[in-house]
C-alpha cells in the first residue's frame, strides 16, 4: 500500500509541476492560453471613415466660359471692315465674307455670304464634322494580319495611312500603330505552328478604286500634296521623309513589303513578292495593331491640313452611311452628315474631302455654321474641331502668321490654299472678349501666289481682334 501510494503521490506531483510549469509559460506567452503577463491592450480605433464616402470638392474649370455679357460689335462698324477687305486689290474680284456672334449666331456683317465659292482646304472642316458627329471619337482603324490555307497569310488594311514601318508610338497620332509590332505577333503565332516561310497576300479592298481624284492637278500629285488613297500605308505612304516628298504610287503593296522585311527580322522568310489576296473568309487573326482614335485623327488633319488623311476619313463615313468608299460616295456622305447634324448645305458640292480637287463649291454660310457648331457646348463630342484648328502665331498652318498681330493666340482657323484661291475660316476674341465666327474665301485672287491675299485676310482678322466696335 505504501508504495502505491509513494507512485500516486509521485504522479499527482508531476501533474501539479507540470501544470505550473505550464502555467508559468502561458502567462509569459510561450504557449497558448488565458494567463497573460502582458499589459492589458488598448481599446480598438474606430471604424475608418471610407475615402469615397467624402463630399467632394468643386471642380475648377480650366478655362471659363464665354461672358454673355461682353459687348456684340456694332455691326455698322463691321460691315465697313468688310467692305474694306472685298475692296482690296489683292483678294481679287471674287470674295464671299461671313461674320457672325457665336454665342447668338446672329450676322453682324457680310459680303454674299450664301453665294458657293471654292473652299480649297477649309472643306475639310466638312469632313471633320461629318466623323465626329456619325461615329465614336474613340474609333480607331485596325491593320490584321489574317491566317490563310497553307503557308499564306494576308495582311488587312483597316484604313490606318500613318503606320510605323517599325515599333509602334503610343503618344503618337502618325506610327501610333507600327509594323514591326504586327511582325512580332505574326511570327510567334507563325512559329508555335512550326511555319518559318509564308506567302504574304494584302487584301486592302475597304477602300475601292479610284486612289486618285480626276479633280487633282498633275502637278499637286506629283508635288507629294497628296497620296493615292488606300486602306493601308506607311507615313502616309511617303517614299522619303518631309512635308511633301514624292509618294508611292501603290502604298499598300509598299507597306506589305515593309511589312515583309519586319517579319523577317523575326525569323521569318517571305517566299516572293507580297500580293493581292481577299481575306480568308474563315481565317484565324494572328496580329492586330490599332491607329490613334478618331478625334486625334480629325485633330491632325486640320492642324497639318493633310490631304490624304482627310480623304480616308471621309471614307469611314461613306461606309458608316452605308455609301460606296469611293471619292463620289465620301463627298455625298460628309456633305449629308452635316445637313443631318444641323448645318445648312444648300448651294454646296464637293469633289472630294480635302478641298484639293477642282470643283467643289461652298459658301461662307456653311462654314460659319459649322464652326459654330463645333463650338457649341450642347455638341462635346464636336469640341475636337475647335481646338484642333490651327492656332494664330502659334500651331499647324497658322504657326508662321498674326506673329507680330494682336490676333496672335487668339485666332483659331482652318486654312485654304490652291492657286488663285485663299480662304480662312475659324473663330477670333474681340478686345471685348467677344467671340466672333468668320469665313472668308475668295477664289479669283491675282497672279503673284498666297501672300498678297493671306496678308490681306489677316489684316482682316486682325482688326476683329483689336476691335471694341460699338
Amino acid at each position: 500500500m505504501a508504495t502505491a501510494g509513494r507512485v500516486v503521490g509521485s504522479a499527482l506531483l508531476v501533474v501539479v509541476l507540470a501544470a505550473g510549469a505550464y502555467a508559468t509559460a502561458d502567462a509569459y506567452d510561450v504557449v497558448p492560453g488565458l494567463v497573460t503577463l502582458a499589459p492589458e491592450p488598448a481599446p480598438p480605433s474606430p471604424f475608418p471613415t471610407a475615402p469615397g464616402a467624402v463630399e467632394p470638392a468643386a471642380l475648377q474649370p480650366a478655362l471659363t466660359a464665354l461672358d454673355p455679357q461682353a459687348p456684340v460689335p456694332g455691326a455698322a462698324q463691321l460691315q465697313l471692315v468688310v467692305n474694306g477687305l472685298v475692296a482690296d486689290a489683292r483678294m481679287g474680284a471674287s470674295v464671299g465674307v461671313l461674320v457672325q456672334d457665336q454665342l447668338t449666331g446672329e450676322t453682324l456683317a457680310g459680303h454674299l455670304p450664301d453665294d458657293g465659292r471654292t473652299p480649297a482646304s477649309t472643306a475639310k472642316l466638312v469632313t471633320a464634322i461629318a466623323s465626329l458627329s456619325t461615329l465614336s471619337p474613340d474609333t480607331t482603324l485596325p491593320t490584321t494580319v489574317v491566317r490563310g490555307d497553307g503557308n499564306r497569310i494576308v495582311l488587312v488594311g483597316g484604313g490606318d495611312m500613318m503606320l510605323a514601318a517599325g515599333e509602334g508610338d503610343p503618344a503618337a497620332t502618325e506610327g501610333h500603330a507600327g509594323l514591326a509590332d504586327l511582325a512580332a505577333q505574326t511570327a510567334k503565332a507563325l512559329q508555335l505552328e512550326g511555319a518559318t516561310t509564308v506567302e504574304l497576300g494584302v487584301d486592302d479592298t475597304l477602300f475601292a478604286a479610284p486612289t486618285l481624284n480626276p479633280a487633282w492637278a498633275v502637278p499637286d500629285i506629283a508635288a507629294g500634296f497628296v497620296a493615292p488613297v488606300t486602306a493601308l500605308a506607311v507615313d502616309t505612304a511617303k517614299i522619303r521623309s518631309g512635308e511633301y516628298p514624292p509618294r508611292y504610287a501603290d502604298p499598300s503593296i509598299a507597306a506589305a513589303k515593309t511589312f515583309a522585311a519586319r517579319l523577317g527580322e523575326n525569323g521569318i522568310t517571305v517566299a516572293g513578292l507580297p500580293f493581292r489576296a481577299d481575306k480568308p473568309s474563315e481565317g484565324r487573326e494572328i496580329g492586330r495593331v490599332e491607329s490613334a482614335t478618331l478625334d486625334k485623327v480629325v485633330h491632325h488633319f486640320l492642324d497639318t491640313s493633310d490631304n490624304t488623311i482627310t480623304e480616308v476619313v471621309s471614307r469611314l463615313v461613306a461606309i458608316h452611311e452605308g455609301l460606296p468608299a469611293t471619292f463620289d460616295g465620301a463627298a455625298a456622305a460628309v456633305l449629308h452628315a452635316v445637313d443631318v447634324a444641323g448645318v445648312d448645305t444648300s448651294g454646296a458640292h464637293l469633289v472630294d474631302a480635302s478641298g484639293l480637287g477642282a470643283g467643289s463649291v461652298l459658301p461662307p454660310s456653311l462654314l460659319t455654321g459649322l464652326v459654330r457648331l463645333s463650338t457649341d457646348p450642347a455638341h462635346p463630342n464636336l469640341r475636337d474641331v475647335a481646338t484642333g484648328m490651327p492656332i494664330g502665331g502659334l500651331t499647324g498652318t497658322l504657326s508662321d502668321r498674326y506673329s507680330q498681330s494682336q490676333a496672335r493666340g487668339l485666332v483659331r482657323a482652318k486654312t485654304g490654299s490652291l492657286p488663285h484661291v485663299t480662304a480662312l475660316s475659324g473663330t477670333v476674341l474681340d478686345a471685348d472678349s467677344r467671340q466672333l465666327v468668320f469665313a472668308v474665301l475668295a477664289d479669283a485672287t491675282p497672279d503673284g501666289g498666297q501672300w498678297a491675299p493671306r496678308a490681306a485676310i489677316d489684316e482682316f482678322v486682325s482688326t476683329l481682334a483689336a476691335c471694341g466696335c460699338h
